[in-house]
Order: C-alpha cells, then structure tokens, then sequence
C-alpha cells in the first residue's frame, strides 16, 4: 500500500517523511487584491554558494508570473523554495498571510494547496496515466476512486490526454508525460501552479504542446509561477516578467517594459539574441 508520505513525495519531489507537524494554511482568508505569495528577504545558500540574496517577491490571485534568467542565476532555487522543496536559510515565504516556514506549518497539507510541475516529470512510471492522476486525491483527499477518475478525465481532456487515460506512462512521449504531469496536479484544485521549466527535457518539436496545455490554464486564470528559458511564452501569457541575475531579482515589470524597454543592461543583454531574432523576423 503507498504511503499518504510516499503520495505526497511523489507528486512534490520532496524526500518521504519530510512533514512537518500542525496545522495547514488557512486557505480562505485572501482577497483578490491581496497576495496570494508573498516573498520577503528569502537567502538561499548551498555550501559557501549564496544563490539567493535577499528576495522579495509577490504573486497576486489570477497573475501569470514568468521569471527569466541565465542558468544558475537562481529561478529553480527560488520556485522550490516557495514550494519548501528547499528551506530558506533567512527570510520568509507567505501563502494566505500565513509563513511557510512557521512551526505549525503542515507541509504535506500545503501542497495540496500549490501544485508543481518538474523538468523530470516524476509520474510513477508502474501505473498507468488515470492511476498517476488519481492516486493523490484518493489518498491525501480522502475522494472515492469514481469521483477521484472523474475529475482526472476532465483534466486529461482539458491537456488533450483523456485517449491515453489507460496507457502506460512508459509508452508516452516526453510531451505526453508533461501534460500528464499538468494534470496530476490539477486534480488536487491546487490555487497557485509553480512550473519548473517544464519544457527544457523536451524535444523541440513537441515542445509546444506543453505550451499550449499551459496557455489555456492560463486563460482559465490559474495563478501560475513559471521558470522558463521559453521567451515567446514570457512575452504573451505573462502578466509580468521577472529577470534574476545571480540570486538577485534585477528587473521586473510587465512583458512591454522588460522586452520592450528593459532598464537594466544586463536584461538587455541577455534578451539580446531573442531581440534580435524577432529584429530578424520583422516582428
């Protein structure tokens, strides 16, 4: 038999066991004009390695944030931070007003609250695709397996997967397994999607199908967070863009100001080969 631990590991990526105690966040108490996530002065170093300085960071109800950057500046570390995949060494992560990191904070009760979506998929690959997306709701949600199946056909369909609900994950494709992934975690109702570039394990040529799945989500006003080195997808989908260079945020704004008329040089330069190739296409 899994686990509510083995369950709930699986689906974050965080090791089994690592719950901590008390009582989940209060869920209910966020207006739409309050921030659903707050970061405030979140530091993060790995060894002597500061790869986080000094964060701070909201995420409103219905926003669309993509943070962008080069590799190594940081982004991956800040996302499972506000996930508590790793744990602040300063600072503090708000969800609903109530602090991540807090003593009653019940971990496994708050990732059914913020879903994730990994570069590696993390599907158990021993089940087929409706028991990958049922497994969590039946065993952390307490739904019976027909309520359970489904709400995981709706979301298949809505990601364009309901036809594989019975194929095993070992058969799909990278983009297939992806969307998956996306609908796994929308049947737990999470209110906020955190998307560790999700299409950087992809092939290229199927990578726009994962885009798509996450337009729509998008479009049906998911709060969303996304690390993506996908810079189209920052320019339409987002309601503001976040640029980090080496653990700090830099610059952020709206996708007009960041793309259009960054401010920092160091934006400028490392949106130039994207700038000049839309220069290029005579966009």
């Amino acid at each position: 038999m899994t686990s509510e631990s083995t369950v709930a590991s699986a689906v974050s990526g965080t090791p089994a066991g690592a719950v901590a105690a008390g009582s989940a966040p209060a869920t209910d108490s966020t207006s739409a004009t309050e921030p659903l996530v707050r970061v405030e002065g979140l530091r993060k170093s790995f060894g002597s390695h500061e790869v986080l300085r000094n964060i701070d960071l909201e995420v409103m109800p219905g926003e669309v944030v993509t943070i962008i950057g080069a590799s190594g500046s940081g982004k991956s570390t800040l996302l499972r931070c506000i996930n508590l995949l790793e744990t602040p060494d300063a600072g503090h992560v708000w969800f609903h007003g109530q602090d991540l990191a807090g003593a009653r904070t019940n971990v496994n009760a708050l990732r059914e609250h913020i879903g994730m979506v990994f570069q590696g998929f993390n599907l158990f690959n021993n089940m087929n695709v409706l028991d990958n997306c049922t497994l969590a709701p039946v065993t952390l949600k307490k739904m019976t397996k027909a309520e359970a199946e489904k709400v995981a056909l709706r979301h298949l369909s809505e990601v364009g997967m309901d036809a594989f609900a019975k194929a095993d994950v070992s058969t799909l494709s990278g983009g297939q397994k992806q969307r998956v992934a996306i609908a796994r975690a929308l049947c737990m109702s999470p209110e906020i999607m955190l998307f560790d570039e999700p299409t950087s394990a992809l092939d290229p040529e199927i990578v726009g199908e994962v885009l798509e799945a996450m337009r729509q989500l998008a479009a049906d006003g998911m709060t969303m967070v996304v690390v993506t080195h996908e810079m189209a997808f920052a320019k339409g989908v987002s309601d503001r863009v976040v640029f980090m260079d080496q653990g700090v945020v830099l610059e952020q704004g709206s996708p007009a100001e960041i793309f259009g008329a960054p401010k920092h040089a160091r934006t400028r330069e490392f949106l130039s080969r994207y700038l000049d190739d839309r220069a290029g296409a005579g966009e």
